[in-house]
């Protein structure tokens, strides 16, 4: 892997566990104090941990210049798409393993940790 894509990564993935600290924070408090079901609880997490990363990318990760009435658009359709995947997996893996869903939600964070830096490395950030 080149430097410059690694140290890319590094980065996106180092925001990314202050947003993933968001999101935890989040789906632990709905779930443990208000009840809710344990895939809408890391729905709404998903969505306060994007908005910290959109800042937190846009000027460290990739430095972009490109306004942000281009890159949030993009960006926010990144994140959606994530947080249609992590649904989607939580609700697949919930359904078919007995495992904690906390264990369940850092896999799936893996996975969909993946999708997007690359759809906003290449699409949101880079030229496509």
């Amino acid at each position: 892997m080149p430097r410059r894509l690694l140290a890319q990564f590094l980065s996106f993935a180092l925001i990314g566990l202050l947003g993933t600290a968001a999101h935890f924070v989040v789906l632990y408090a709905l779930v443990s104090c208000f009840d809710f079901g344990p895939v809408l609880a890391s729905s709404l997490g998903a969505v306060s941990g994007a908005l910290l990363n959109y800042g937190l990318n846009y000027r460290l990760t990739f430095r972009s210049r490109k306004r942000h009435r281009d890159a949030l658009p993009k960006f926010i359709a990144v994140a959606g798409g994530g947080w249609l995947l992590n649904a989607l997996l939580m609700a697949i893996l919930l359904s078919r393993l007995d495992i904690h869903y906390l264990l369940v939600q850092l896999v799936v964070t893996g996975l969909v940790l993946v999708w997007n830096f690359l759809a906003n490395r290449f699409w949101t950030f880079g030229g496509l």
